[in-house]
């Protein structure tokens, strides 16, 4: 669990290779990191942004394909082989083979983990989904899609990232 191969998580206690990874996959995992990233810099709010990073829920071990952690929680933590909780925001991309119960559960998972905001983005519907513990927002082509808890003010046109 300290050092899973790429492209596979933990769950029930069985390595499970990732799914679906495609190259529209990387392409968003790239471009939402980059995003991300490049907000964090020009807001001075600190933290770091990751692709696939290691992390522990509560139940298994997990590696979203994009995450973003925050200075305060660097400060805590380090940046160890593994995050011991889920990032504050978490970013999955969703392929044609996920099956949607267990996209939610994820997204559940994240967020009583430690999570504060998870990012569902659904290339071929063009949606992005943002769920918090209290809130849920579908974002859609032509909309413009934004954070509600951390890495205040970042926003993205739905068309910009999944063009």
């Amino acid at each position: 669990m300290q050092n899973p191969p790429d492209n596979t998580e933990w769950v029930d206690g069985k390595l499970v290779e990732k799914n679906g990874i495609t190259l529209t996959h990387g392409r968003i995992q790239a471009g939402l990191s980059a995003y991300w990233e490049n907000y964090r810099r020009s807001s001075t709010q600190g933290g770091s942004v990751y692709i696939s990073p290691p992390c522990r829920t509560n139940k298994q071990g997990r590696s979203p394909d994009a995450a973003y952690l925050t200075a305060e929680l660097i400060n805590q933590f380090g940046e160890p082989a593994v995050l011991p909780q889920s990032f504050p925001l978490i970013a999955e991309i969703v392929s044609p083979t996920d099956i949607a119960k267990d996209v939610i559960a994820k997204s559940q998972e994240y967020l009583q983990s430690g999570g504060e905001e998870v990012w569902l983005v659904f290339p071929e519907n063009r949606w992005i989904i943002v769920v918090t513990k209290n809130l849920r927002f579908v974002f859609i082509s032509g909309e413009v899609a934004s954070t509600q808890v951390v890495l205040q003010g970042f926003s993205v046109a739905v068309d910009e990232l999944l063009g």
